[in-house]
C-alpha cells in the first residue's frame, strides 16, 4: 500500500480537519459576540464607565481561565487513558449546551453579567479537554514525515474558521441577536458527529496501568526536565500573556474606532486572515531549517505589530496591523506545535499537550485579565502598547535563558520517554 503524499489523502485526517473547522467557526464567533454583549451590557444596563466595562472584559478572561487551570491535569490524563475521539466530542457537547443557553437567553432578553460569567466558566471547562485530545489524535493517524504539513493544515482550519466565525457572527448579530448562537449550535453538533466517525483510538495499555495521580505528576515532571519543551511552552505563555490585544477589541470597536459589532467582527477576523495566508504557504512549503531562531523573530514581529495597532486610529490600517500580527503569530505557532508534537512520545503526548494548552490558554485568558487591568490603569491604547513591548522583552530574555531554542535547526525528534516505572530514558525516533 502506497504511503499518502498529503495528510488530506487520509480519511480520518479529513474528518478531524472538518471537526476542528466547525468547532472553531462556532466558538470563535460565539466568543466575539459574548465579549461584545458583556461590554455593551456593562455600559448600557449597569451604567459602567469605559474603564469599568474594560475591566469586566478582563474578569471574563479570568473566569474562563480558572476552571481551565484546575482541570488541565485531568484533561491530559483523560486524553492518555480514554478514546481521544470521545473526549473531544464530549467537549463539543458542552459548548453546544452553552450556545443553546445563550441563544435562549438572548432571544428572551435575559442576558446578564452573572449569566455570561457562568457560561464563560463552562466554556473554559470545555476548552481544556479539546486541545489535548484533538492535538493528540493527529500523530496517531498521520505518518511522522507528514506531521509538519498536517499541523500547518490543522492550523489553517482553525485560522480559516477564525476569519469566517467572527465576521459571520458580527453580521448575524446585527440581523438578529440570537442568530449567532443558533448557528454555532448546528456547527458544534456537526463537529461532534465527525469526531465520533473517526476510527476508534484505544489508549496505550500503560496509560491504564499507571495511577492517574502518578500520570499527572509524570507529565509535569517530563516537561520540566525537557528544557527545550519548557522553553517552547513558557515563551508562548509570557509573550502572548503580555502582548494580547484581542481582549480590548470591543473597546477599540465601540469607543475608539467607532465601528460597532460589524467592525468588531472584521477586527477579530483580521489576525486570522494573516495567519491563514501563512498557514497555506507553510502547508505547501513547510519551514525546515533554523526553526528556533525563526520562532523567536516571529514573536518579536508579533510584539511590534501589537504596538503599532495600539497607536493606530485608522480602521483599515488597524485591520492591516492585526493581519500582520496574526501572520507573525502563525509562524511561531507552527514551529512551536511541530516541535512539541514531534518531540513528545505518544504515551505522554496527551499530558504534554494539556500542559502546552494550559500555557496557551493562560496566555489568552490571563492575558485578557492583564489587558483589562492595564486598560483600567493606562487606558486601552497604553495597555496594548505596554503589552507589545513586554512581548519583545520576554522574547529577548528567553533567547538567553533557553539557548536550546536558538540552537534548534530542524524538527528532528529526539526526546525522553517514560518507562513503566515512570523513569526517564532517552529515545530517538527511527521512523
Amino acid at each position: 500500500m502506497l504511503e499518502p503524499a498529503s495528510p488530506l489523502q487520509i480519511p480520518d485526517y479529513r474528518k478531524i480537519w472538518f471537526a476542528r473547522f466547525c468547532s472553531s467557526f462556532a466558538t470563535t464567533g460565539m466568543v466575539v459576540i459574548i465579549g461584545y454583549q458583556l461590554y455593551d451590557v456593562a455600559r448600557s444596563d449597569y451604567g459602567m464607565s469605559i474603564a469599568q466595562a474594560s475591566f469586566q472584559l478582563g474578569l471574563f478572561g479570568l473566569v474562563q481561565f480558572v476552571p481551565l487551570a484546575l482541570l488541565t491535569p485531568l484533561a491530559g490524563v483523560a486524553a492518555d487513558r480514554f478514546d481521544r475521539r470521545k473526549v473531544a466530542a464530549f467537549a463539543a457537547a458542552i459548548d453546544l449546551f452553552i450556545a443553546l443557553a445563550l441563544a435562549l437567553a438572548t432571544h428572551s432578553g435575559a442576558v446578564t453579567l452573572p449569566l455570561i460569567y457562568v457560561l464563560g466558566a463552562l466554556h473554559g471547562s470545555a476548552r481544556v479537554f479539546v486541545g489535548p485530545s484533538v492535538s493528540s489524535i493527529v500523530p496517531n493517524i498521520v505518518p511522522a514525515p507528514l506531521m509538519p504539513r498536517a499541523i500547518a493544515m490543522s492550523s489553517m482550519a482553525w485560522q480559516t474558521a477564525a476569519i469566517g466565525g467572527p465576521a459571520a457572527a458580527g453580521l448575524a448579530f446585527a440581523v438578529a441577536r440570537d442568530l449567532p448562537y443558533w448557528s454555532a449550535a448546528v456547527l458544534l453538533l456537526a463537529s461532534a458527529t465527525a469526531l465520533l466517525w473517526i476510527r476508534p483510538l484505544p489508549p496505550a495499555p500503560v496509560a491504564r496501568e499507571v495511577h492517574p495521580f502518578r500520570q499527572v505528576v509524570d507529565g509535569f515532571r517530563y516537561v520540566w526536565n525537557e528544557r527545550f519543551l519548557l522553553g517552547c511552552v513558557t515563551l508562548d505563555l509570557f509573550a502572548v500573556l503580555l502582548g494580547g490585544a484581542t481582549a480590548l477589541l470591543p473597546v477599540f470597536a465601540r469607543d475608539i474606532l467607532h465601528v460597532g459589532s460589524e467592525g468588531l467582527g472584521l477586527m477579530r477576523a483580521s489576525p486570522a486572515v494573516g495567519a491563514v495566508l501563512v498557514a497555506a504557504w507553510l502547508s505547501w512549503r513547510p519551514l525546515a531549517h533554523n526553526v528556533g531562531v525563526k520562532m523567536l523573530w516571529a514573536v518579536v514581529a508579533y510584539g511590534a505589530a501589537t504596538i503599532a495597532f495600539g497607536l493606530s486610529r485608522a480602521f483599515f490600517a488597524s485591520l492591516g496591523l492585526l493581519a500582520l500580527l496574526g501572520a507573525a503569530d502563525m509562524v511561531s505557532v507552527f514551529i512551536r506545535n511541530s516541535l512539541v508534537q514531534l518531540n513528545t512520545p505518544d504515551e505522554v503526548r496527551g499530558r504534554v499537550s494539556s500542559i502546552s494548552g494550559l500555557a496557551i490558554s493562560a496566555s489568552n485568558e490571563l492575558g485578557e485579565m492583564q489587558s483589562g487591568l492595564a486598560a483600567a490603569l493606562l487606558g486601552a491604547t497604553g495597555a496594548v502598547v505596554f503589552g507589545g513591548a513586554g512581548a519583545i522583552v520576554v522574547t529577548a530574555l528567553w533567547a538567553v535563558f533557553f539557548p536550546e531554542l536558538r540552537r534548534a535547526r530542524t524538527f528532528a525528534p529526539q526526546y525522553r520517554t517514560l518507562d513503566d516505572s515512570g523513569d526517564d530514558r532517552l529515545k530517538e525516533q527511527t521512523t
